[in-house]
């Protein structure tokens, strides 16, 4: 829409009122009763509608920002396209509904009145007005007379929060409006009186759409989420009712029902999920229907939408318009018991490849009845003439726009163009001073991240980098293509044109950030593969290389200029900070990897406060709240004249717990941050912790793992009403007076800072408008234009939008151009041939390409190899031959025997002295193990062989002395450790023993419990556990007895190990055979071979087994013949168990497996029961324990406090309680060298006295033992008690002051004493 022709709805407002006025026009909508609304009783429109948020007090204006346009559409939206007339359209955008002129491309708009968002549009019948259902909290119906846009009724407590979809009736008179989540209530409305006629709760599940039906005013239908809902307004005794019967899919799988159209009968046809029809009578589907062969109607989901002309109409996913014979359908019904019916469409229309029709509004004009709009949920608004004659017009598309959430955005340096890319695969350019799309290109994959080069990089501003989501870079290049006429002489089409300059895939997951460094001499881009690849920048970008970070990449910030050091600051949606210095480009770095573990970083980990600022911010409420009611008391007492008077207590208020502290699992998630001096920067965080901004710094300890790191904010902004509306997105002005912040709620946020304020300490004052969608338009874009006059904004919606910092007039004048400059294509571009791209999602990425590289290396390196290991033993095969002959003519004491040629072995056998004489004399034949002798050499005789083989022996003999004493070593350390074991088992065992029983006695009576013995499992338990264990083998007695051997081994004698040592080397003196390590490794690597060919083939052979007893396809499985000839047999047996006939089930019969099954199980359940009472009754005894230890050291302090008072004011205190023998049965294995001294005393002084058998003599010693063991411990409480105070010297005088001092002395013991025995008496008899 052009400037000149834009108009603003409050002007037209204006103007239609002052006509109304003038003229005395009275328009009137008649209702069926006769019944009528005057529409000249408007509201005004600028009270209604929802303006920004301006922080009170502050010198902001309200219209800081202006609206320029809306780029998007929100095609993902149910039912986001009406028409009112031939050439106006109207849809959603956030918190705006935009009516859209096609001939002329102008939008106009409305603000959503509530600030929280549109929910759904419905045009009237007679289009002379339309319904907008907000949402946000009691969200209102807003009636909209057209063309004015004057609302005139408001419709009120329909729902809590938001409304999905309304409906009129045929004739206009009434509105159907059904709420989203929570109450999801259905509401008839007489709207002209802006009253509700009847309501009730549709259902607790989402629905999608409610309808009256044509045919019958009383006849309602609703559909959603697995449902579909039939009503009617009944007349009964109380009045006019809803009543409604919920729809039984029966045999039919339940589906999500987004369409459906009711026939005259009263039957009705709706969609389904496979894209089949559904034709339901009553409240049950009557007949499934579906094309010849059992062939879809659709591919994918199917919607009916109209019935005209004999025919059903229908749409779906698949982009294609059918139209069915209607009477088939009404009388149609399944042949068989597969209930479908088969039927082909009478028209079919195809719109198109990758068109997904989602709704159809038609044309009112009777002339246009052919005439329908389609919205398109992959961004696209469709005109399709459903007349299907030869004369019919192909589909055309009105308008594309992106579909889906907006993935990247920027702008420009130099011009007003604006780059965007979305998951639906498109990367599109727009001249948003001309407000219209210049150019649009489409790729293999969904776009994720975008930036525009800066014109250090590119001066002229035709440079885009994209991140694709298979992880692929692209380079694309803007120009315009009307330029190359030039010189190519070509007809160029359209305005720009992008063009792929180069593609790299440098990440196996979605590129999320893209960013050049400061001076622009390198490129890093982030991926949610948890890595950043560095590149350097030129004509061709060539890889550097990549480290990795603790979480998926959220964002990419270099440091400014203004600081000294060049560093880029790394966000990740973990809540982890990595700060790393760039890499050098000059630097070659040979190697299998680009991972670049030499570049030095700090880890920043954030660790929740936000729970410790609400509790700090409690406190000082609180605080606060004390001191200003001592204020107000003071201040009261002032007013009241009287300051001898007491203050009056007030009384004690219960105060509320503090907020505890509160850490997030899992943490929250980081959205953003910049930073604010070097080392320090500021983040936004999610979740829990959203509504501050958190200052943040490296801290100096950078050698723990960043996995476990946690770091704590060093300062904190509040961030005001946004405690669950987190800061998403950021941008600054050019001069940094004004931070604009897209936040999570789709709102937009403006501060003004003052000048240098890193700090953000003027951030206070904000101006906020409501933009995008509330609930899922989450606005993760925000930038500037390059001369900071206009604002762009994008969001999960879909949508994005432009507005000026400046009024449309004063921004008409300041603009001296009325289109963005596209920059001119580089000289020679026309030459150049188009860049390879990547199309292949599963291409390798410069990683791996680099390591499959390195790998095709090392196999062509290990090929080389294994030749020359070829030649080389074919070598040692011909050597071996010639060994094999020169064997044959040695004299025969010195010549190998067969059995040492036929074994592989045999040669590693032999010391390395002789392998390298015979390597002299012996070479390597064909056959394995052979060896083929030769003539001897002349210049050696028998008798040196005979003699150098006598030296060799004796050599090894010698040399084995260390070996056997090695063995001795191992043998004593593994006998050392048996013994220690089994004195430790000894030990325990009986300890056990000592300490089965142990037994409580009270304080103050004689009441004992003692805990259960818990002796082992009888034997026979055990077997029937062992027997019934699953996890062991039935049988299998061998097995269990060599499970329960013990591992360690009987030591052997060391004079055994010296023979079984020395017996290799008298048999090598018979055999010429030595044993050593590296033939017993040898013989055990050759098994291991053995074993695993055998495997192997055991493996062939089972394979080829079970592949012989795969069934055909035919065949029965034998198990569920089984299962049901066994439910044959026991299907229906109701009989009782006194019936005569009657038989047990195999399953409940008792035999004695089952009974001793139980049995161990009642055993089990029995000393778990005994086991939990000990353990009651070991709490019990250690809390007397406790209690008696107490109690001893209050009485001491009790006889401390008596030394120093006179004995005539001593009281006793009472008797204490001790610890039994039997109480503390462990206590008999504790002993010292005292008490061992003493045993020794006492066994003496018995063997002196007496003399009895020796068993005896230690039981008495024992006893005695521990006799006189607790007459100590009974004599160390009492000792205190003998100390008496020393009384004063006779004769002595105390002054009166001397003698005042020692009177309150005595009352301060006194008191302290009595305190004491109460306590202690206390502890004796109430305590336990």
């Amino acid at each position: 829409m052009s400037e000149e022709n834009r108009t603003t709805v409050g002007e037209q407002t204006e103007k239609r009122e002052t006509a109304t006025q003038d003229n005395g026009e009275v328009m009137q909508l008649e209702s069926e009763n006769g019944s009528s609304k005057q529409l000249s009783e408007f509201y005004n429109y600028e009270e209604l509608h929802s303006r920004p948020y301006i922080t009170p007090d502050s010198e902001i204006p309200e219209n800081l920002l202006h609206l320029c346009h809306s780029f998007g559409y929100d095609s993902g939206r149910r039912g986001n396209l009406q028409l009112l007339d031939d050439n106006t359209l109207i849809f959603i955008a956030g918190n705006l509904l935009v009516l859209f002129d096609v001939s002329t491309k102008e939008q106009r708009y409305l603000r959503s009145c509530s600030g929280g968002g549109i929910g759904t549009i419905k045009a009237h019948p007679s289009k002379e007005c339309f319904a907008v259902a907000e949402k946000g909290i009691q969200p209102n119906i807003i009636m909209y007379e057209y063309p004015s846009l004057r609302p005139f009724c408001i419709l009120r407590g329909g729902t809590e929060r938001a409304y999905c979809f309304v409906d009129f009736n045929q004739d206009g008179s009434l509105l159907a409006s059904v709420g989203a989540d929570p109450d999801y209530m259905l509401t008839l409305w007489d709207w002209r009186r802006e009253e509700v006629m009847l309501r009730c709760k549709a259902i607790s599940q989402e629905v999608y759409q409610v309808s009256f039906s044509p045919y019958n005013p009383g006849l309602l239908t609703s559909s959603g989420s697995g449902h579909i809902k039939f009503w009617k307004m009944a007349d009964t005794y109380t009045g006019l009712k809803l009543q409604g019967l919920m729809g039984n899919f029966g045999k039919t799988a339940a589906t999500d029902i987004k369409g459906y159209v009711d026939l005259p009968d009263g039957k009705v046809v709706s969609g389904s999920d496979w894209g089949n029809l559904l034709l339901w009578e009553g409240n049950a589907i009557k007949v499934e229907i579906c094309r010849k062969g059992g062939g879809k109607c659709h591919a994918g989901m199917v919607q009916p939408f109209a019935l005209e002309d004999g025919q059903l109409m229908t749409i779906g996913y698949d982009g294609a318009v059918r139209g069915w014979d209607f009477e088939s359908i009404d009388t149609a019904d399944s042949t068989g018991d597969s209930g479908r019916f088969e039927l082909e469409p009478m028209n079919e229309l195809l719109v198109g490849h990758n068109v997904c029709l989602s709704s159809v509004v038609k044309s009112s004009q009777p002339s246009d009845s052919f005439i329908c709009f389609a919205q398109d949920t992959s961004g696209a608004i469709w005109k399709l003439d459903l007349s299907f004659t030869y004369t019919t017009p192909d589909p055309e598309c009105l308008f594309s726009f992106h579909a889906g959430a907006i993935q990247g955005l920027d702008v420009s340096r130099i011009s007003h163009l604006m780059a965007t890319t979305t998951l639906d695969r498109t990367v599109k350019v727009f001249d948003f001073l001309a407000k219209r799309e210049l150019t649009s290109s489409r790729f293999n994959q969904g776009g994720t991240a975008l930036s525009w080069a800066p014109t250090l990089v590119n001066q002229i501003g035709s440079l885009l980098v994209t991140g694709f989501e298979d992880g692929v870079v692209r380079l694309l290049e803007l120009y315009d293509p009307q330029r190359l006429n030039v010189v190519t002489g070509r007809i160029p089409k359209g305005d720009a044109k992008l063009r792929l300059k180069q593609a790299f895939k440098p990440h196996r997951a979605p590129v999320t950030a893209v960013a050049y460094e400061r001076n622009g001499e390198i490129l890093a881009t982030g991926s949610s593969d948890s890595t950043v690849f560095f590149f350097t920048v030129g004509e061709k970008y060539k890889p550097i290389g990549f480290v990795r970070v603790p979480g998926p990449v959220q964002a990419l910030e270099w440091t400014p200029h203004s600081h000294g050091e060049n560093r880029l600051l790394i966000l990740c949606q973990s809540g982890h900070v990595v700060e790393v210095h760039p890499p050098d480009p000059e630097v070659q770095r040979p190697g299998i990897t680009f991972h670049l573990p030499e570049l030095s970083s700090r880890t920043f980990r954030f660790r929740s406060i936000k729970s410790r600022i609400k509790r700090e911010q409690e406190i000082a409420r609180r605080q606060a709240a004390k001191d200003k009611k001592q204020k107000e008391r003071e201040e009261r007492l002032k007013e009241s004249k009287q300051p001898d008077l007491e203050p009056e207590e007030d009384e004690e208020e219960v105060e509320e717990e503090l907020p505890s502290i509160f850490i997030p699992k899992p943490p929250s998630p980081l959205y953003c941050g910049f930073y604010s001096s070097p080392g320090h920067f500021w983040l936004s965080m999610g979740g829990y912790d959203s509504g501050f901004l958190y200052h943040c710094q490296f801290s100096e300890e950078q050698d723990q793992d960043p996995l476990q790191r946690q770091d704590e904010p060093f300062d904190f902004l509040p961030v005001l009403n946004a405690d669950d509306d987190p800061i998403r997105s950021f941008t600054f002005s050019s001069d940094r007076q004004l931070l604009l912040c897209g936040m999570h709620s789709g709102s937009i946020r403006v501060y003004p800072l003052q000048p240098g304020d890193h700090s953000l300490s003027s951030m206070q004052a904000y101006w906020a408008l409501s933009v995008h969608d509330n609930q899922y338009g989450h606005l993760r874009h925000i930038r500037c234009s390059y001369d900071d006059l206009l604002v762009l904004t994008a969001g999960d919606d879909g949508n994005f939008f432009s507005f000026s910092l400046l009024p449309p007039e004063e921004l008409k004048k300041g603009m001296q151009r009325k289109k963005a400059n596209v920059p001119s294509p580089r000289v020679g571009l026309e030459n150049e041939a188009l860049a390879q791209d990547i199309e292949d999602p599963a291409a390798c990425s410069i990683e791996s390409e680099k390591q499959k590289l390195d790998k095709d290396r090392q196999r062509r390196e290990a090929e080389l190899k294994i030749a020359a290991k070829r030649k080389k033993l074919a070598e040692l095969n011909k050597k071996f031959q010639q060994l094999l002959i020169t064997n044959q003519s040695l004299p025969e004491h010195v010549r190998l025997k067969p059995e040492a040629l036929i074994e592989p072995d045999g040669l590693h056998e032999l010391p390395m002295s002789w392998l390298g004489l015979w390597s002299n004399r012996f070479t390597i034949g064909e056959t394995p193990g052979m060896l083929v002798d030769r003539p001897a050499q002349p210049n050696q005789s028998e008798a040196d062989m005979g003699l150098w083989f006598q030296t060799e022996v004796s050599r090894d003999r010698e040399g084995e002395g260390p070996a056997v004493r090695l063995v001795r070593e191992q043998v004593a350390w593994e006998a050392r450790e048996r013994w220690q074991h089994s004195s430790s088992e000894n030990a325990g065992r009986f300890k056990d023993s000592l300490s089965k029983v142990v037994t409580v006695v009270a304080i103050c009576s004689d009441h004992r419990v003692s805990t259960y013995s818990l002796p082992t499992l009888p034997e026979h338990s055990a077997q029937l556990r062992h027997q019934t264990r699953p996890g062991w083998p039935e049988g299998d007695g061998a097995a269990a007895a060599e499970h329960g051997r013990p591992r360690v081994e009987p030591a052997k004698d060391s004079s055994m190990l010296e023979e079984e040592d020395l017996c290799p080397l008298v048999a090598g003196s018979e055999g010429v055979k030595l044993g050593d390590r590296q033939m017993e490794r040898l013989r055990k690597a050759a098994e291991k071979a053995e074993q695993a060919r055998a495997k192997i083939e055991k493996r062939k052979q089972e394979w080829a087994q079970l592949y012989a007893e795969k069934p055909s396809e035919n065949c029965e499985d034998p198990q569920d013949v089984q299962a049901i000839v066994e439910a044959k047999e026991n299907l229906g047996d109701l009989k009782l168990k006194s019936d005569k006939d009657f038989t047990m089930p195999k399953h409940l019969r008792m035999n004695a497996e089952r009974k001793s099954t139980e049995l161990i199980g009642l055993e089990k359940k029995t000393r778990e029961k005994q086991t939990e009472m000990n353990q009651r009754i070991a709490a019990l005894r250690d809390s007397k324990v406790r209690l008696v230890s107490q109690l001893h050291s209050q009485t001491q302090q009790v006889l401390t406090v008596q030394l120093r008072l006179p004995a005539h004011l001593h009281r006793p205190p009472p008797t204490l309680p001790a610890i039994l023998p039997e109480e503390t049965p462990e206590k008999r294995l504790q002993f010292n060298r005292a008490t061992l001294e003493r045993y020794r005393r006492l066994r003496d002084q018995r063997m002196q006295s007496m003399e009895q058998d020796e068993q005896e003599d230690s039981t008495y010693i024992l006893a005695q033992l521990e006799k006189e063991v607790g007459r100590e411990e009974g004599t160390l409480s009492h000792s205190a008690s003998s100390v008496t105070r020393e009384e004063e010297e006779e004769g002595a005088e105390l002054s009166e002051l001397e003698e005042e001092l020692r009177r309150e002395e005595e009352i301060r013991l006194l008191h302290e004493q009595d305190s004491l025995l109460e306590q202690v008496c206390f502890g004796v008899y109430y305590r336990i």
